[in-house]
């Protein structure tokens, strides 16, 4: 997750939000200031290093003045320590330019921006003097997962010392329209941009498959792997399930509307029952434009209404200037404008936006099989995928999020019911067209009491075929429209819903509500929000001299399906940590009563391991960052209901005031929580995965540096942020996102 829109640099552009419908929530307001930053509290991180040495044992010799008998003793065998989770020592937070993890781990660098990825690419010089990036490795390293191979080169599920990383490349690292740290001397703030920079900037975006492996005691990814792949947003995407061949995506390029190009803004990911990769295009809007005039020239057609639910008003201009880049059809793309005659946009790119916004589906060891956007899922700013426990004979659940403020919570159920024999098929995409191409799509209502529903989208529903605020024409709309589809039927706005994960120990699913601005005391529009009971905080938290308003440190909401799992269509959540800082009022804001080893802010990425069980928790902050760079925590959850009601009453406007309830999971102890690990300065923490016995971590270093002013582009000084040259990985001092992998010394599993 990253700044996807040109915006005032005070405006996280993640936040920037599209839903003003005037869905019921559970209302009230709460004007609180904060005086904040109190001093750190603890210090570096220590451990004990224990050894264990031999100890040599004789017999004892009798009264007698014969010499005693010389028993044989079996060498003892040191027994070792029981394994604890979580036990080692909580790291502090940071400032400083460096990846930090706790006593006894090592972090390495593996893979970095620029990195080549064919036997003929050049080492990266990173100066911005670099081309073909279509054979490196992409920008904005986000969310990833990893395949195992044997030594046969076969895909292995239980393979541990050699993979395929598939990796996300969300994004690139920009001020104004230029990515500027891959151009040598910053890029091209002006329109018409060059179109050797927009072809770089292209490049960077999309998607890598990489080959990695354990070569003796450290890891490496192979340059020459017959495995590495790049899917960039130019490259050519199969359009799948109902909405294939649908007239709201005819464009020049697919007349038939059956494909589209490439994929965008890929931020979290998923893995599939049957083995493949799945990826969210999520903030994707952004790169398009529409002219000032459009609405008219669209007349009145309700595309309109579409391009502003999704954050594409007329006028809107594009985050990068693509579409100026040239006469080519490939910059032409990104005009969103309605610039043909026909009638069905077959002749310009008025519809092309509707190509983007889906979980996308790869098979990470196969580069010739065409990535496959799986439509059923629903159009929205994607996160991750998490699926349900897959129960032989029952059908398959799929979790996902809508990360932008007031935006929805999803699932889509499998029409087809779960074969133990497709965990190994032969064609992975065709295992997907199988269970993803077909199903039920849901959005969540969120009830004051605890208990929640899940709404299912369809045509059929007579309030989303009445809507008064676009009229759908069939289910393939609703699935395009999904978020005017949530809309409909009333769902619950949440406070950016980013990345899901199913806790493997019980299949309750928790999901990271990032913050959100527009939580606020007296809404002035109608996009503003006042707290409701899953997004029940509205405060005023101080960075220095500036207020951060709404509930900037975000929470983790978690949901326990009823009786029928995965198809149930009720269930009942808590709040299973709310971000905050340690000091800041317990019963208001740190309602989790977090300790300074434990704080945190915004959380984003979200991930269960499938060995320990362990949820990592990653952020994704601007509001904490005076004091700590992001960060990522270990934690060991309980389960929903396992804490406590909790009421916040809030004054409203005159004398009244309004209680709001709200449900805070178990109190969490330095054996459940703590902190494991900070990243260098800027940086977002993202992306998580691990070799199947847990014992080397892969994690993602996103945009360090970010805050540099590209005027300072020839002055390395000025960077804020010089890593991972600052970690020895590499050439040049700009930064670059990059894959880290984490080892604990002893050869033990991550997070004991």
């Amino acid at each position: 997750m990253n700044s996807k829109d040109r915006v005032p640099a005070s405006i996280d552009a993640d936040e920037i939000g599209y839903n003003d419908t005037p869905n019921e929530h559970f209302s009230a307001v709460l004007e609180q200031r904060i005086s904040r930053r109190n001093l750190l509290r603890g210090g570096a991180a220590s451990a004990a290093s224990v050894m264990l040495g031999t100890l040599g044992l004789s017999a004892c010799g009798s009264n007698n003045d014969a010499p005693a008998a010389t028993l044989p003793i079996a060498p003892v065998t040191p027994v070792p320590p029981a394994e604890k989770l979580l036990g080692f020592t909580a790291v502090a937070k940071s400032l400083a330019d460096v990846v930090v993890v706790p006593a006894g781990y090592t972090a390495s660098v593996l893979y970095a921006l620029g990195d080549p990825l064919t036997a003929t690419a050049t080492a990266f010089k990173n100066d911005g003097t670099d081309a073909d990036f279509e054979s490196r490795a992409g920008d904005h390293h986000d969310g990833m997962e990893f395949f195992g191979l044997g030594a046969d080169g076969k895909p292995s599920a239980s393979a541990v010392e050699r993979g395929i990383l598939a990796v996300n490349h969300e994004a690139t690292t920009n001020q104004q329209l230029s990515s500027f740290f891959i151009h040598a001397n910053g890029g091209t703030n002006t329109l018409p941009r060059p179109a050797a920079e927009v072809d770089r900037e292209t490049a960077l975006h999309g998607l890598s498959m990489v080959e990695v492996r354990k070569s003796g005691a450290k890891w490496e990814y192979v340059q020459d792997s017959t495995f590495n792949r790049r899917v960039t947003c130019l490259t050519e995407c199969e359009i799948s399930g109902p909405v294939r061949g649908n007239a709201l995506l005819v464009t020049k390029y697919s007349k038939d509307a059956a494909k589209t190009r490439g994929t965008l803004n890929n931020c979290g990911t998923g893995k599939t029952p049957w083995g493949s990769f799945v990826s969210g295009e999520e903030n994707w809007s952004g790169y398009f434009t529409r002219g000032a005039a459009d609405n008219a020239a669209r007349g009145s057609d309700k595309s309109v209404a579409s391009l502003n639910r999704y954050g594409r008003s007329q006028g809107a201009a594009s985050r990068h200037g693509w579409e100026s880049g040239g006469s080519d059809d490939k910059y032409a793309r990104w005009n969103n404008s309605k610039l043909g005659v026909s009638a069905d946009g077959s002749d310009d790119y008025r519809n092309e936006m509707n190509g983007m916004g889906y979980i996308v589906e790869a098979d990470p060891y196969n580069k010739a099989k065409a990535v496959k956007k799986r439509t059923a899922l629903g159009r929205y700013a994607h996160e991750s995928a998490a699926f349900g426990k897959a129960v032989a004979g029952q059908a398959l659940a799929v979790y996902m999020g809508d990360d932008s403020r007031n935006e929805y919570i999803y699932k889509f159920v499998s029409t087809a019911v779960w074969s133990a024999a497709d965990a190994t098929p032969a064609d992975l995409l065709a295992t997907g067209d199988k269970y993803l191409d077909s199903g039920k799509l849901y959005v969540a209502k969120f009830a004051a009491d605890g208990s929640g529903s899940w709404i299912e989208l369809s045509i059929a529903n007579p309030l989303i075929a009445a809507y008064a605020g676009y009229k759908f024409a069939d289910q393939a709309d609703v699935l395009v429209n999904a978020r005017l589809a949530g809309d409909a039927v009333g769902a619950t706005k949440m406070d950016r819903p980013e990345w899901c994960s199913v806790n493997p120990a019980n299949g309750e699913v928790y999901f990271s509500l990032t913050n959100n601005s527009n939580r606020t005391a007296t809404p002035s529009s109608s996009s503003a929000l006042v707290p409701d009971a899953a997004n029940p905080r509205a405060y005023t938290d101080m960075k220095g001299t500036v207020s951060q308003n709404g509930n900037p440190n975000g929470h983790i909401l978690r949901l326990k399906e009823g009786a029928a799992g995965s198809t149930a269509v009720a269930f009942t959540w808590d709040v299973y940590l709310f971000g905050a800082e340690s000091g800041a009022d317990a019963g208001k804001i740190n309602l989790s009563n977090l300790t300074s080893d434990q704080d945190f802010s915004s959380p984003d990425g979200l991930a269960f391991s499938p060995s320990t069980g362990i949820c990592w928790i990653q952020t994704d902050d601007g509001a904490y960052t005076d004091v700590t760079n992001c960060m990522m925590l270990a934690a060991l959850p309980g389960q929903v209901g396992d804490g406590k009601k909790v009421t916040l009453t809030y004054p409203t406007s005159g004398t009244g005031t309004l209680a709001v309830d709200t449900y805070v999971g178990k109190t969490p102890t330095p054996d459940t929580l703590k902190r494991f690990l900070v990243g260098p300065v800027d940086c977002e923490l993202t992306g998580i995965c691990e070799t199947p016995d847990g014992k080397a971590l892969f994690v993602n270093i996103q945009h360090p540096g970010e805050g540099t002013n590209q005027a300072n582009i020839a002055d390395p000084a000025k960077y804020t942020s010089q890593w991972p040259a600052s970690a020895g990985y590499g050439a040049g001092k700009r930064p670059r996102s990059a894959t880290i992998v984490i080892t604990k010394n002893d050869g033990g599993r991550i997070g004991s």
